[in-house]
């Protein structure tokens, strides 16, 4: 069933405003225009198109423009009116736009990578564009001369990309599940850190430079948010996901975070709480409850005349437990699991009944999602994906909040 597109606002949940069609493929990006009524799309028909609300409501391209291969990536920056489109042959142009918005003129074409363009930022205070890609380095080159400046390999696609324009780090995330910070250079770079956690490639990244919050999207389902200013090193898990997560977005005056699935799945999740860092999982090889051997303890189940047991762990407590002492299952929302998973016994009654209780919403957004942008200044969110229609949503009900005007409802 399409989503139904409402005139008013309905409380608690994502409203749709309107749904802008016309890709003859799946749309790789879309970003509102700050403080205009307009959308920017690039797909893998090669297109660039930028649409804009008419009086009938309707959108409607005021820009067409046809790319030499297909569009993978974009980047906009309003003040400057400049956009950068990274293509699937690893070439990035960039592009001005007219202040009506119904005129793009070609600035010039940088050759960042040899293969596709997965993500792209501009940086105007040094005047770098700085981006991944599928060929497996960040780059970053000079927006004013268009020539390299410095290049790092990862042994895996370099997927996604979020950029601290004041210490000029960079945060690259690829497809072994690895996030990697780096510190760029006029021509060189250093790795300062790597982060592990995920079990499937990253997807996604959102940077909070206020509070130093890092927040990874991955394959995995899951979300995890590393502390990197105040108390490294610590990291909170989300699960609520059931397919993998496109795109993340946090909010910093609500403290909200907003995520996107592939299967069309909305979650706003309250990060305003004190939430418990998941357990790391422990090792034994035998169960930590009732001390039976595990199937690979040879000698003790030798000794004791037992067939091994085999080995899980309970999402609470991390220890290493066998079936018969982990038969409940229970979600814990403040340790981020908001569905059922395995836990003890005994700590499936230690959990009470408000322990239960959602810290997140959950949405349908009836499309698939492949990327997703917020205008959080005005509490719009545009997504996009491989079915080629873009959906506009008004967020505030389900934040709880005017964001213009900063005032929090809650």
């Amino acid at each position: 069933m399409a989503a139904e597109i409402h005139s008013r606002p309905q409380s608690r949940r994502p409203v749709l405003l309107s749904k802008v069609e016309g890709h003859q493929d799946a749309v790789s990006a879309a970003l509102l225009i700050p403080k205009e009524d307009g959308v920017i799309t690039a797909g893998e028909d090669r297109t660039i198109r930028v649409w804009l609300k008419r009086d009938s409501g309707q959108y409607w391209p005021s820009i067409y423009h046809t790319m030499s291969s297909p569009c993978s990536a974009m980047a906009y920056h309003h003040d400057s009116r400049r956009i950068f489109v990274g293509q699937d042959n690893g070439a990035i142009m960039e592009f001005h736009i007219s202040e009506d918005f119904n005129k793009m003129n070609f600035v010039k074409t940088y050759p960042a990578h040899q293969n596709r363009v997965s993500a792209i930022t501009f940086c105007l205070a040094s005047e770098w564009v700085i981006s991944t890609g599928h060929d497996k380095c960040v780059s970053w080159m000079c927006t004013r001369s268009g020539s390299m400046l410095g290049r790092h390999y990862f042994t895996s696609w370099a997927s996604c990309l979020q950029y601290d324009h004041e210490t000029q780090h960079a945060f690259v995330g690829d497809y072994s599940g690895q996030i990697t910070l780096l510190k760029l250079e006029q021509n060189t770079c250093s790795v300062i850190t790597t982060l592990k956690g995920h079990e499937g490639s990253i997807t996604s990244l959102w940077w909070d430079p206020v509070q130093r919050l890092l927040f990874s999207g991955a394959s995995d389902h899951s979300i995890i948010m590393w502390d990197i200013g105040g108390r490294k090193g610590r990291t909170l898990l989300l699960q609520g996901h059931h397919d993998k997560v496109q795109a993340i977005c946090y909010i910093q005056l609500t403290r909200q975070l907003v995520s996107c699935s592939a299967d069309g799945g909305i979650a706003v999740w309250n990060m305003d709480i004190s939430r418990e860092e998941a357990p790391q999982w422990l090792e034994s090889d035998s169960c930590q409850k009732c001390e039976q051997p595990f199937f690979w303890n040879i000698k003790q189940m030798w000794d004791t005349k037992t067939i091994g047991l085999r080995q899980h762990h309970c999402r609470k407590c991390g220890q290493a437990v066998c079936g018969k002492c982990s038969t409940k299952r229970s979600s814990y929302p403040i340790m981020g699991f908001e569905f059922q998973v395995r836990v003890c016994d005994s700590c499936f009654e230690s959990i009470k009944d408000e322990d239960r209780t959602s810290l997140a919403t959950f949405h349908e957004g009836k499309h698939n999602i492949s990327h997703m942008s917020m205008d959080i200044s005005r509490g719009l969110m545009v997504t996009c994906g491989s079915d080629r229609i873009v959906k506009i949503w008004d967020m505030t009900p389900v934040v709880g909040c005017s964001l213009a005007t900063g005032f929090s409802s809650r």
